[in-house]
């Protein structure tokens, strides 16, 4: 045997399988693809995961499973060294299943992401390890300890500097996706009461390096492209002179790509960021609007949406006359919403001229001051954890809301769906549009996408749960009844 057949076989020998997991969540109508051939459109590859795999390194092979994809026969597949999961809070119950099944065939497994992070002792019942907040200065170790067999049970993340995140591997979940993901900034400076973003990434805004931002953005192979920042573009005027330089780097490298991403309504302000953002790609945005009444926007902290002379209707218009799809998100089941808040948020919609509509119920998350409010009065309702975290989705309810029942809450949801999403609606918006193919199609597939799931939602809703939440949907439901 020769020298080099020799280390190749010792490079096989010392080979390590890493499996990293996307679980899924089976009340989650927008992951459903089978159901509905709208929502292969609304779901887009796990961009933490993919992120890992940029970090581990060449001696460990990799394989990644997005269970919104469909969820393999496990038992079957070649047994890893070590299982990565991540999850959001709805995902906990199906993490801690799959994670059940490989720790019985003695399998290790760590778990991150923010879920993990909120409620570490809760996870560590249930995997070997856990990695708290970002995990670019710890996944080194964590995949060291592995290969020793000495796991410790907590790796506590801090935030990265962003010339640190690496490229991630795409290429590693290559098709089957119609919109690709990327992120390009961490961190919120803002101080909304149901968001749990400042908890996990700070609220210091920090960028990627814009040339590895287009780098990576030459790497992906969709054509549509998710911005997945919780705000892209920031609120003070360096973090827009980034958002400027980054659209016209992507401009000059005339990627050839369509992205969406999430905004602040100060978009709106900046005639030169909204004309570099359409040139560079842009095809949409997604903005929180979050209340109909100012009186909601105060209760959430959303001190930043309050009008001050704003014209929202006009911010609108101007972001839509660069070929910009604007839509916006509500949440129904504040403390000041009452009967009729669906009619008044979808009227609020229409005269803002509102492409899309997300409405969403009020959800308290576990590390959001808003939980920590509502855990103090008693108000969590679905509490019985860690499997009634799959109606964390936010678009159930699961606290005890001020003046609206859990029944009550859904016929709002349902009024104003239904008349902000009416076939009429619908095509009027297109006929006054007349926008290019992609930016119609994305205003097309959504509004119809969500007209679909609201049948799906509803399917949910009239078979839900057991237990505490089957108990306090009847102690929630309808009064009277």
């Amino acid at each position: 045997m020769c020298l080099l057949d020799l280390d190749l076989k010792r490079g096989a020998e010392i080979r390590m399988h890493l499996c990293l997991i996307n679980p899924s969540n089976p009340l989650v109508s927008l992951a459903k693809v089978e159901e509905s051939r709208w929502n292969r459109y609304r779901v887009w590859k796990p961009l933490s995961l993919l992120l890992l795999a940029g970090l581990t390194p060449a001696e460990w092979s990799i394989t990644i499973i997005d269970e919104n994809r469909g969820a393999p026969d496990y038992a079957s597949l070649p047994r890893p060294d070590l299982v990565g999961i991540t999850a959001f809070t709805s995902q906990a119950p199906r993490a801690y299943s799959v994670a059940e099944e490989f720790r019985r065939r003695g399998v290790p497994v760590v778990m991150g992401g923010i879920h993990a992070t909120m409620r570490t002792e809760e996870a560590l019942e249930r995997v070997d390890a856990v990695v708290t907040g970002e995990a670019e200065n710890v996944w080194g170790m964590v995949l060291e300890d592995a290969k020793k067999g000495a796991l410790k049970r907590v790796y506590s993340g801090t935030e990265v500097e962003m010339d640190k995140v690496p490229l991630a591997r795409h290429d590693l979940l290559s098709s089957g996706y119609h919109f690709g993901s990327i992120q390009t900034t961490r961190g919120c400076p803002l101080r909304c009461s149901f968001c749990s973003v400042p908890a996990f990434n700070g609220r210091v805004y920090r960028a990627r390096p814009i040339e590895k931002v287009v780098e990576e953005f030459k790497s992906i192979q969709e054509k549509y492209v998710l911005i997945v920042d919780d705000n892209l573009i920031g609120i003070h005027k360096a973090h827009l002179d980034h958002a400027k330089d980054l659209f016209r780097a992507m401009i000059r490298a005339n990627l050839g790509k369509y992205w969406i991403a999430q905004v602040s309504i100060n978009v709106a302000d900046d005639e030169e960021l909204l004309r570099l953002a359409a040139k560079s790609g842009c095809i949409g945005v997604f903005i929180g609007f979050e209340s109909a009444t100012e009186e909601g926007l105060k209760e959430i902290n959303k001190n930043f949406n309050f009008p001050k002379g704003r014209d929202f209707k006009d911010c609108v218009r101007r972001i839509q006359r660069h070929g910009i799809v604007v839509a916006g998100s509500f949440i129904i089941g504040l403390d000041s919403d009452k009967k009729g808040i669906g009619r008044q948020i979808a009227a609020m919609a229409k005269q803002y001229g509102l492409d899309i509509l997300n409405l969403l119920f009020l959800t308290p998350l576990p590390g959001t001051p808003l939980w920590q409010k509502m855990e103090a009065e008693g108000r969590i309702a679905a509490n019985n954890f860690p499997e009634d975290w799959k109606y964390y989705t936010l678009t159930f309810p699961v606290a005890k809301y001020r003046h609206l029942s859990w029944a009550d809450l859904i016929h709002e949801k349902d009024s104003c769906s239904q008349d902000f999403y009416s076939y009429s609606h619908i095509f009027r918006r297109m006929w006054v549009s007349l926008w290019p193919v992609p930016r119609m199609a994305l205003l097309l597939v959504g509004a119809l996408s969500c007209r679909n799931n609201m049948r799906l939602e509803h399917k949910v809703y009239r078979g839900i749960g057991v237990g505490n939440v089957k108990r306090n949907w009847k102690e929630n439901g309808p009064r009277g009844q």
